[in-house]
Parts: C-alpha cells; structure tokens; sequence
C-alpha cells in the first residue's frame, strides 16, 4: 500500500460528528485501506445552498493499494451504505466522501477529477486539510495547503471538540 490519498468529510444530519466517525471507522476497516491521520471536527456554514443546517467537516490521509477509481467506488459505496441518497447538489447530506488527492496525480476523467477541482475556494476543505497536510503542495496550483487556506475567507469555520 504505497499510495496516499486525502479525503474530506462532511455531514449536516442527524449526529454529523457520529456519522464522520462512523465513516472513518468503515474506511478503516477495508483491507486496502490504513487510515494515518484524522483531522478535528469543524463546524461550518453550509456551501452552495444556505438554507440548512451547519456541517461538520473533516480530512483524514490514509495509505491505499486501491487505485483512484477503486478508492471512489469504495467511497460511494460508504455513503449508500450509510444510508445516503442521492438528493439536491450541495444540499443537505447524512455524509459526503470525497477525494481531495491521490498521490500528486491530476485525473481528469468522466466521475473523477483529482485534485478536487473546487477544493482551494473552501474552506470547508481547507481548514480541516491544513490541520493534517499544511506542507502538501497541490499539483496544478503549486501552492501548500496552509497557503492556499489563508487566501480563502475562513469566518464561517469553526474547530470544535467532539
């Protein structure tokens, strides 16, 4: 298992904390996957549309010998599993899994974009993500997560213990 990859985390509903343990847990648990680092618990505004609840939103680096699109697969499958449906972009959500990177790979294909092509404008993202990688140099930006964290506005994040 030689490759890294970062994956963010998010919830809205229910026990949001629970459901981004839960999710590591289950990560945790597949064979092709070590989970080596786990972000803390933020609290931010929702993204996209603001008429709901506040999220918790987290990063963890695991070590995977599955490939980006196994490592997606086995991602979605988690949500379903979680009992995640398939509702309104960017609305409310039991749990969101995304992968952020995978190695310093670019994949631009059809269901998969590697970096996540949004993830510099959100601090959502961010936040979490420079608190477990601050040094990551992202590939087609070339700039560190903490750098790209601070050009960003980040007042509606919040770091909480849970």
């Amino acid at each position: 298992m030689s490759n890294h990859a970062f994956i963010a985390l998010g919830s809205n509903i229910g026990d949001k904390g629970g459901n981004c343990k839960r999710a590591i847990s289950l990560i945790s648990k597949h064979a092709d996957c070590t989970v080596l680092k786990v972000s803390s618990f933020y609290e931010t505004e929702p993204w996209g549309v603001v008429e709901q609840d506040k999220f918790i939103n987290m990063a963890v680096e695991i070590e995977t010998a599955l490939s980006p699109f196994e490592l997606l697969e086995f991602l979605k499958g988690l949500e379903k599993e979680m009992g995640r449906t398939k509702a309104e972009r960017w609305g409310p959500r039991l749990i969101d899994l995304d992968i952020i990177f995978y190695n310093d790979k670019i994949i631009d294909e059809k269901g998969l974009n590697v970096p996540h092509p949004h993830m510099h404008e959100r601090a959502f993202v961010l936040a979490p993500l420079s608190e477990i990688a601050p040094d990551f140099i992202h590939p087609l930006l070339g700039k560190s997560i903490s750098e790209l964290f601070k050009s960003v506005d980040s007042s509606g994040v919040k770091k909480i213990t849970q």
